[in-house]
């Protein structure tokens, strides 16, 4: 059940309404939180529910036998069994033909190696099969696993959750209905944001007051998502994204730019789209969600672009990731393995593909090689030098992330190659135009909605009368139906 579609607009006012009538009757409207959660999860496969209802009481029952435990032993090992559990449901349906694919390339090298190392023909017999290992199509008894939506955004947040209580940073949950409802709460189960349970568990308590909504603001995100959406990031994919990345032998260097820079703002447009909507839509359930993108395209500062870009999901790898590895803390080159470790753990996240990897390493590489150069340059804050060099870098930053946004988007290897190469063809462009130049605009100032950079709109909507804030989002939804292209794109990040 996609967002922008009539499908879920029903769905959502039936749950609204529930939602309200039952407010006052917490264990009710919790129940019926749930139901639909699991109505919206269930809806693109019903099978999956079996998998985050069995997550949610694993999860539950070790949190609590975690925190009633005294013995620091047997808490890291029910910690152990929990994040075993979790990964290994992660690994199963997200990588296993991944590993069994590498594994068996592995060993296909190595064969191969040894025939150069008994018969001496190297060439014969490795480097002219490489093409053939990379591109392998072999008849292993690979299961066919079907990827479950939102498999990596829910078992992240149970390992946030289970590691949060070890830490006693948080108490167990003492119920397995409010448990199961954070972990499968719908507007942020299918593409996130990652919200972890020390933020959404106590607004499930009867003390929580939720007879308030705020319109102004929930109803501006969830325009606003739904315009990146389906009109700037669908129309970008039509005009450009997509011809450019499925033949990009085709396109010589100026359509190879504007789609490389098309794909970057569709990303955003896209992502961003699904987070404010999810916001929204929880906002009108009387639920807060913290913020997950604020503007990363202004960052002058690959740091900074993490700071701002899904938000979440960067903290979430600094707190449970980077942070227990090491850290900032010891000798340069221990934190510089420390961040490459979790930008390539971070990239396979993403995806069961080396591209995705690659992605990773090369976040991980900007992020060494910047903090090398800060610790070489000294420039005064706020001087004219120093006001110079973030806007140099600003842009430096931003090219460089659009490069590797293109592992990100491409099918193979071998089509980022022939798309790099196409970069040292110069020829009349063949699909720029007024309105694609004029979409990735409008795409790249999308980013002055972030934050609560909107904060003004939302309080002035708030003061208006029911019937004319209505009226207003019909009129603004209406435009957004026209404008936008037939037919439903489902979000990127849909089934991650």
């Amino acid at each position: 059940m996609l967002f922008p579609t009539a499908v879920f607009a029903v769905f959502f006012l039936f749950v609204f309404t529930g939602s309200w009538l039952l407010a006052k009757q917490n264990s009710l409207w919790k129940l019926w939180l749930l139901a639909s959660s699991y109505l919206f999860y269930g809806w693109w496969n019903w099978r999956f529910l079996f998998l985050i209802v069995a997550c949610s009481v694993v999860n539950f029952l070790i949190a609590a036998a975690i925190s009633k435990s005294s013995k620091s032993i047997k808490k890291r090992i029910l910690l152990a069994l929990a994040l075993v559990f979790d990964l290994g449901v992660l690994g199963f349906f997200k990588y296993y033909g991944f590993f069994v694919m590498s594994a068996y390339r592995s060993v296909y090298s190595l064969n191969v190696f040894y025939d150069w190392l008994r018969n001496g023909s190297f060439f014969q017999n490795y480097l002219l099969a490489l093409p053939e290992q990379i591109n392998l199509s072999c008849s292993l008894p690979l299961l066919d696993v079907v990827l479950p939506v939102g498999i990596s955004f829910f078992t992240f947040q149970a390992m946030s959750y289970i590691i949060d209580v070890y830490r006693s940073e948080i108490p167990a949950s003492k119920s397995l209905l409010d448990f199961s409802t954070y972990l499968s709460f719908f507007p942020q189960l299918v593409a996130g944001p990652i919200v972890r349970a020390s933020v959404l568990l106590p607004q499930f308590s009867e003390n929580v007051r939720r007879h308030n909504i705020d319109a102004g603001r929930a109803s501006t995100l969830i325009l606003a998502g739904l315009f990146k959406k389906i009109v700037v990031a669908n129309s970008i994919s039509r005009i450009v994204v997509d011809p450019v990345f499925e033949d990009p032998s085709a396109y010589a260097a100026p359509d190879i730019i504007l789609g490389v820079y098309g794909y970057a703002i569709q990303i955003y447009c896209d992502f961003s789209a699904y987070s404010d909507i999810a916001i929204g839509v929880a906002l009108l359930l009387g639920f807060r969600f913290p913020i997950n993108f604020n503007a990363p395209y202004f960052a002058s500062s690959f740091r900074e672009f993490w700071q701002r870009w899904h938000i979440s999901l960067s903290t979430w790898l600094r707190d449970y990731l980077y942070i227990p590895l090491g850290g900032s803390r010891g000798k340069q080159w221990h934190v510089q393995r420390n961040l490459f470790i979790t930008f390539l753990l971070g990239g396979l996240w993403h995806g069961a593909q080396w591209r995705f990897v690659m992605w990773g390493a090369l976040h991980g590489s900007y992020l060494m090689l910047e903090r090398l150069l800060l610790r070489l340059v000294h420039i005064p804050r706020n001087s004219v030098g120093d006001r110079v060099l973030r806007v140099a870098s600003g842009v430096v930053v931003f090219n460089l992330v659009c490069l590797a946004w293109v592992f990100f988007r491409v099918q193979s290897f071998s089509d980022a190659w022939v798309l790099l190469g196409q970069l040292g063809c110069w020829k009349r462009g063949a699909l720029w135009s007024f309105s694609a130049v004029f979409l990735l605009l409008i795409g790249f100032s999308m980013q002055l909605l972030d934050g609560r950079r909107m904060e003004p709109v939302w309080n002035w909507l708030n003061r208006q009368s029911f019937l004319l804030h209505g009226a207003l989002v019909a009129l603004i939804l209406t435009l957004i139906l026209g404008f936008g292209p037939k037919g439903v794109a489902p979000f990127i990040y849909f089934q991650f």
